[in-house]
């Protein structure tokens, strides 16, 4: 057999099997088959920063101005490392929060942490959030999208970093975490007594304008004996939750008959960020 018989078969073969590839890929896009999620780019290398504590501050400030939230985070965090000591690292560690939450809820491309989802035939943001384990409210937030409605081809910024909470009963604190790093502190109020229990928990139940079940009676949403607030997040554990106040003049007390007391604006604005299922760790 000759060698020009044997290198015509050769690409007659793999002109057969590219051939084969492609019809088998437009059979799938035929299909509406789901793209796969672009991840954000590889994180740059982190630069140290150097300068004065002012002077950084000031730097940071700048860069919320302008936009550009994720250098703003990056000086913050090198000041809080470098200056851990300085009595104004409070100050450092408040704007780094609210940076935080303007990184998490921009459409900014954030690496390890979002990925961009195209909408293909058929998806819904309800399909895309339980696909992702995350809301639609977040969904919309982080896309500025004011409906529901949404159309094939367009690309969505989705977070990807997984949310939890932890609260520090003895700080009167919950803090949400991203992947395990904080992303923003809020004061809150607990159990009279320290009888807010102790442990891990999840979210299970979510309710907007919630009714209140007090001593056999249902207590509806707007009536001055409903002590629940805006928001109601409720834990696996029966009659325990997050919920907001009627009485913000109580926050950052223990004060409450177990469960955990926000201002009805901080409540408002974590219902749209955590998922049913989020993970609640409650500390001494």
């Amino acid at each position: 057999m000759s060698g020009g018989y044997v290198k015509r078969n050769i690409l007659i073969g793999v002109a057969a099997a590219v051939v084969l590839v492609l019809v088998i890929w437009g059979i799938s896009v035929k299909k509406g088959a789901r793209p796969a999620a672009v991840p954000a780019a590889p994180a740059p290398e982190a630069r140290p920063v150097s300068g004065s504590f002012d002077a950084l501050l000031k730097e940071a400030q700048g860069f919320v101005q302008s936009g550009e939230f994720l250098e703003a985070q990056r000086i913050l965090k090198n000041m809080l490392a470098r200056f851990v000591a300085d009595p104004r690292v409070e100050e450092v560690q408040q704007k780094l929060e609210a940076v935080n939450m303007r990184v998490l809820v921009s459409g900014l491309m954030v690496p390890g942490l979002t990925v961009q989802r195209e909408v293909v035939a058929g998806d819904t943001l309800s399909m895309i959030a339980d696909e992702y384990r995350t809301t639609v409210a977040f969904i919309k937030k982080q896309n500025g999208l004011t409906s529901d409605v949404i159309r094939r081809g367009q690309l969505l910024r989705i977070w990807t970093g997984r949310l939890s909470i932890v609260v520090d009963k003895s700080q009167n604190t919950l803090m949400v975490r991203s992947n395990g790093e904080l992303i923003r502190t809020y004061p809150v109020s607990t159990g009279k007594d320290s009888i807010t229990p102790v442990g891990t928990f999840k979210i299970v139940n979510k309710l907007k304008k919630p009714a209140w079940t007090h001593e056999g009676r249902v207590i509806p949403f707007g009536d001055p004996e409903n002590i629940l607030g805006t928001r109601w997040m409720g834990f696996d554990i029966p009659g325990y939750g997050i919920h907001g106040t009627t009485d913000p003049a109580k926050i950052g007390e223990q004060a409450t008959a177990g469960c955990v007391r926000m201002h009805n604006g901080d409540v408002q604005e974590l219902y749209g960020l955590l998922p049913i299922n989020t993970e609640v760790t409650i500390m001494d």
